[in-house]
This record gives structure tokens, C-alpha cells and sequence, in this order.
């Protein structure tokens, strides 16, 4: 080796993560025990090339350095690596084709360990000739082998590594990146130091503030996104690293307000209810080995039907998604307050929604019913008797006092937790303006190290802009602290008597349109014609009423059951 004596060489430096570049010391180690072979064999060394990325994908990371050493300006004799594997993974073929790039520009490949050899053998120098084929390297077979056992190392790592995760994350496990609102937490588990996911400090309360204000189907999307970007809100910031050298940061992106988009991509994520579904659960949905941040009931409600976390027959976790009603399905224009019932009541013969109309008789007079057609079959009652079985229905119910104290149970709980709710958003916008102020006196800061004026004009625009923000946050944080407290006693007292007097209330609706949908708050499923009169004797129960409510058979028209509707009873 003492031919490579005053030789110029490059240096290539490789390690396979990121993380193992900026945190570890393989890259410093790696160049000391290269510095220490050059100066050994007095080779000078021009530049170091160092690559933290996977060197078996189809780019390969040194061609970077192949390609300085393609300039002949640079004078470059020399390639020095650590090792084969260091060099490439990717296996003989790349090898080759990175090796062949260096040779055509006459420059050579070495290693510390010498496993390459610059040494060539002619097969017919006795002779005295010399051919390109009789020329080669005995190294070669070797150089070839470290190639491809580099190649397979790499991918029984990977197997092992992936394979494991794989396994882990249908355990219930986190594996990846945590998302937003959560932090990744190692601890000890009956299959050793597993990583879970945690409630993020700062984002988790914008995650269950906008499933919390979903749930309550009270306000819009773009209100809601407007409320959580009040409290501060803000993405997490990713950083853009160069291709070819991972250690330098190119640009930030990210840190933005919540949209619409962030927003559906939020709430349709089961991960926030607990359970992952992902490529490697084969998007079958596993329950996670931690908590999520808020419950699978909540999770329910904030999507409204659209996406739904429940248990099949063998009591497994499935994920529904509700595909869109064909158009003919979808009820569409307004509610008709001459027949308030269609689309309520079912036809009791194919089930399926009862349409009203009025048909006009040979004198001219019209006759208003309900009726199903169309559809192999012909059902028809007039509107006043299907109008009246419905009062009757409705006159039979009163909610038992048990299921009062059940309903007001779940409104003190729900009080509760909205109050708590308000006192942290306050305490969120407190942290939010003193935030911004701190950004205003740091803005200010600027303008005595800068004289140019359009930069003081951009920062005055900036100081400006920010105390706007201030004072909206301000104006909003007034107006929750002046909100008039909610009377709980009085509440309680007006909740019962609604429940009390739940069929008076509902009877004596004006409105015909908001009585019918007041009846079709009662059920589940909704009735036929035939189930409104499963009271009477000979009739068959209908089991579609809202759990808040039951029916039971009765030889009357009157209805019973322990577990929530009862009859009201004579005088």
C-alpha cells in the first residue's frame, strides 16, 4: 500500500439512520479510523462525504462522491471507505455498477479492512499479451461475496425489526411516529419494554375539545375550527432534511392553524378512541394496549353515523363505514306539515317508508292518507286515522322515575364536565395571549438591530397584527367568563317536568312538523302502521323504541314496562 503514497483520495462516511448520525458516534468513528489509515500510508485526503441514509435503496447515496470523482479538476485517485457494507447494500449488482464508475475514471476502491485489492493479474502475461478479458482482480470473488453478505445482513435486520414491530402493533402496541396529540412512552410489559401512546401536555385538550364540540352536533365544521384556533391550536412542526446528506435541515413546514380538512382527518381516526386500524393489522381494528383520549361512544357521535367503532357476533372489534344513500333514498326539499308522518311510519307489509298525498274523488273532494305503492302491493289508511293512532300511542307513555333519575344523572355529569371544560379553555387562552405577548416583545426586540425601513415597516405590520390577535382572544375570553352560570336546581326542576309530562308536551306541539319529529326521536327503528297498536290484545310488541324508552303488551291500549315507559294510570 505504500504505492498510494501522496495519492489524493475522497472519503465516504455512511450510517443508516438519521438517528444513529445525530445522535451516535458512527460517523466520528468512522472517520478517525479513516483519517488513521491515510496518514499511515501518507495519502492525503481532499473531502469527506458524509451520507445518513439506507444505502440499499435503488438511488444509492454514493454517487454523490462517485461523481466528484469523476471531475478530472479534482484530481482524485483514491476512494477510501470503512467497509463494503458501508459502501453500498444494495448487493453485487450495485456494487458493480458503482465500482465500474470509479475504475473507467481511474480511480481506485479501497478499504481499511483490505478486502479490496488494487493488485491485477494478466492470464497471458507469459506470453506477453494482454487482453481486457485476461485482466482481473483477485480480490474480486471476495469483494463480490462481502457484497452480497452485506446485502443479506440487511435484510435479515429488517426482517427481524419489522417483523417484530409488525407483531407488536397487533398486540395493541404504537410503533410509529405518535400523532398529533399524543406522546410515545416506553414501559414494562408482559412482552418486555413496549412503546404506548400518552396524552400529549399541550395538544390532547384541542383533540378532545373538537371531538367534545363535534359530539354536540350544535355547531358547524368551520365554527368549530375557528373555536379550537381561538384556544391556539397550531400543527406540529416537521422539518425537511436534504436527500443526500440528512444532517442538513433545508426548511420547516407545518405549525398551522386548524382546517377543515386536519379537522375530518381528526375525527374520523380511531386511534383517538383507542383502537388502531392500520396496513399492518391488515386494517382489521385491534384495541391498543393504552387509553385513548377520548371514548369509542364519543367517537361514534362526533361522526355521526358515517364511521362507527362496534362488536360483531363473536365479539371482535369492526369499524362500519355508512356508504352514501342512493339519491332516491335521501329525503330531499322540506318537510310537509299536511302529511308530518311520511318517512316516520313504515308500511307493514315491505317495511319501507309511508309517503302521504291526497287523491281527489269523481265529486272533486280530496282524501288525505298515507300509503305505500309501486312495489308489488298496494297499503293505504286515511291520514286522520294513522294521525290518530299516533296520539294514542304517544297519550299511552310516561317516563318512569327511575329512568327521570337515570336522565338527570347523565345532564348533572354532562354539567359537570362542561364547567371544567370552560375553566380549562380559560386557562388555554390565558397561556395563548401571555404567548402572544411574549411574540410582541421579542418583535419589538428586532427593530433596534435592523435601520433598513421596509424591514421596520414588515415587523410594525407584525406587532400589529399580533395585538388584533390579542385582543379578539381577549374578547372572546370576556365574553365566556360573563356567561350567565347555568341554575342547576332550576334545570333539574325543568328536565323533570318535561319528563313527567312527556306526552302532554308532545301532544299539544303546534307545529306539526316538530311533533312528528319529536315522535321519531322515540324509537330506534321505525314503526309500521301495525306496531303503533302493539298494545292491543293480540298484537306483537315493538322492540325499535329508544333505550330511553320500552314497550310491553298489555290487554289495553295502555303500556307497561319496568324499563322506562309506563302506563298512566286511570283518574
Amino acid at each position: 500500500m505504500q504505492d498510494d503514497a501522496d495519492k489524493n483520495a475522497v472519503a465516504a462516511i455512511r450510517v443508516s439512520t438519521t438517528k444513529q448520525g445525530t445522535e451516535g458516534d458512527s460517523p466520528e468513528a468512522q472517520k478517525e479510523q479513516i483519517e488513521r489509515f491515510a496518514l499511515t500510508r501518507g495519502i492525503t485526503i481532499k473531502k469527506f462525504f458524509v451520507f445518513l441514509e439506507s444505502a440499499s435503496k435503488e438511488q444509492q447515496p454514493m454517487q454523490e462522491a462517485i461523481d466528484y470523482c469523476k471531475n478530472p479538476k479534482n484530481g482524485i485517485e483514491l476512494f477510501i471507505i470503512k467497509s463494503i457494507d458501508r459502501f453500498t447494500r444494495g448487493g453485487s449488482l450495485s456494487y458493480d455498477l458503482l465500482k465500474n464508475q470509479l475504475e473507467a475514471n481511474n480511480v481506485s476502491l479501497v478499504d481499511i479492512y483490505g478486502v479490496i485489492s488494487s493488485r491485477q493479474v494478466n492470464t497471458l502475461e507469459h506470453l506477453g499479451f494482454e487482453y481486457k478479458w485476461s485482466k482481473y482482480s483477485p480480490s474480486k470473488k471476495s469483494e463480490i461475496l462481502e457484497a452480497e453478505r452485506s446485502k443479506d445482513e440487511l435484510r435479515d435486520i429488517m426482517s427481524r425489526m419489522i417483523g417484530a414491530e409488525i407483531r407488536y402493533t397487533r398486540l395493541g402496541f404504537w410503533m410509529r411516529q405518535p400523532p398529533f396529540g399524543f406522546v410515545s412512552e416506553k414501559v414494562e410489559t408482559n412482552n418486555g419494554k413496549r412503546c404506548i401512546l400518552r396524552p400529549h401536555p399541550t395538544e390532547a385538550q384541542y383533540i378532545t375539545k373538537i371531538f367534545d364540540l363535534r359530539a354536540r352536533g350544535t355547531m358547524r365544521d368551520m365554527e368549530i375550527v375557528e373555536e379550537v384556533n381561538k384556544l391556539g391550536y397550531r400543527g406540529r412542526v416537521h422539518y425537511v432534511r436534504d436527500k443526500s446528506d440528512r444532517s442538513k435541515v433545508l426548511k420547516k413546514r407545518g405549525g398551522d392553524p386548524l382546517t377543515l380538512k386536519a379537522l375530518d382527518r381528526i375525527v374520523t381516526n380511531p386511534i383517538y378512541a383507542g383502537i388502531n386500524a392500520e396496513k399492518w393489522t391488515d386494517g382489521k381494528p385491534v384495541q391498543c394496549a393504552f387509553k385513548g383520549l377520548i371514548s369509542i361512544e364519543q367517537f361514534n357521535r362526533a361522526n355521526k353515523g358515517k364511521k362507527i367503532i362496534t362488536k360483531d357476533d363473536q365479539g371482535d372489534i369492526v369499524i362500519v363505514k355508512r356508504e352514501p344513500e342512493p339519491r332516491y333514498a335521501v329525503i330531499k326539499g322540506t318537510r310537509n306539515p299536511d302529511f308530518p308522518y311520511r318517512k316516520f311510519v313504515l308500511c307493514p307489509e315491505c317495511h319501507r317508508p309511508l309517503i302521504g298525498s291526497a287523491s281527489r274523488g269523481k265529486s272533486g273532494k280530496h282524501y288525505p292518507a298515507y300509503h305505500c305503492d309501486k312495489r308489488g302491493h298496494y297499503f293505504r289508511v286515511p291520514k286522520k286515522e294513522l294521525e290518530d293512532r299516533v296520539n294514542e300511542f304517544i297519550n299511552g307513555i310516561r317516563v318512569s322515575p327511575e329512568q327521570i333519575i337515570k336522565v338527570l344523572n347523565v345532564i348533572e355529569a354532562e354539567w359537570k364536565k362542561r364547567e371544567q371544560a370552560l375553566k380549562q379553555e380559560l386557562e388555554t387562552l390565558d397561556s395563548h395571549i401571555q404567548g402572544l405577548r411574549t411574540e410582541i416583545d421579542m418583535t419589538g426586540s428586532k427593530i433596534k438591530l435592523v435601520s433598513n425601513e421596509t424591514a421596520i415597516k414588515y415587523i410594525e405590520e407584525d406587532i400589529v397584527r399580533i395585538e388584533q390577535q390579542i385582543k379578539e382572544l381577549e374578547a372572546t375570553k370576556m365574553k365566556k367568563i360573563n356567561r350567565k352560570p347555568i341554575n342547576w336546581q332550576r334545570l333539574k326542576a325543568r328536565v323533570r317536568y318535561l319528563a313527567e309530562h312527556f306526552d302532554e308536551l308532545l301532544l299539544q306541539q303546534i307545529d306539526p312538523v316538530k311533533k312528528a319529529q319529536f315522535f321519531a326521536a322515540l324509537f330506534n327503528n321505525f314503526p309500521t302502521f301495525e306496531d303503533l297498536a302493539s298494545g292491543t290484545p293480540g298484537k306483537s310488541n315493538f322492540t325499535g323504541v329508544n333505550p330511553i324508552f320500552s314497550l310491553a303488551k298489555l290487554p289495553t291500549t295502555h303500556l307497561v314496562t319496568s324499563r322506562g315507559i309506563e302506563p298512566r294510570l286511570p283518574g
